[in-house]
């Protein structure tokens, strides 16, 4: 993900984020079309994009010790594609 869209950060699809309230207003929440893990990839590019400072804070994963993961080749396949959907569309200019 980095290495194809520039974005300053190692992990993408780490579940916490904080933004302040001009991000929000800025953001056009309604134009972001992936949800699952590619919501969070979109999220963060646009966010970079409009100039936006980004701050990686690492975290530990542990991994699952019961239950199944809720992951599916949908959701894997999206998170492929908007990485390069996005990719195109900065090169275009429309992001």
């Amino acid at each position: 993900t980095r290495l194809i869209t520039g974005l300053p950060i190692h992990d993408t699809t780490a579940g916490f984020q904080a933004f302040r309230k001009r991000v929000f207003e800025e953001l056009e929440l309604d134009k972001i079309r992936s949800d699952g893990y590619s919501f969070q990839i979109e999220t963060k590019f646009k966010v970079w994009r409009k100039g936006f400072w980004l701050k990686e804070i690492p975290i530990i994963f542990r991994e699952r010790e019961a239950g199944e993961s809720k992951i599916n080749k949908k959701i894997i396949y999206e998170a492929i594609f908007m990485v390069w959907i996005l990719r195109l569309e900065a090169l275009l200019g429309k992001i």
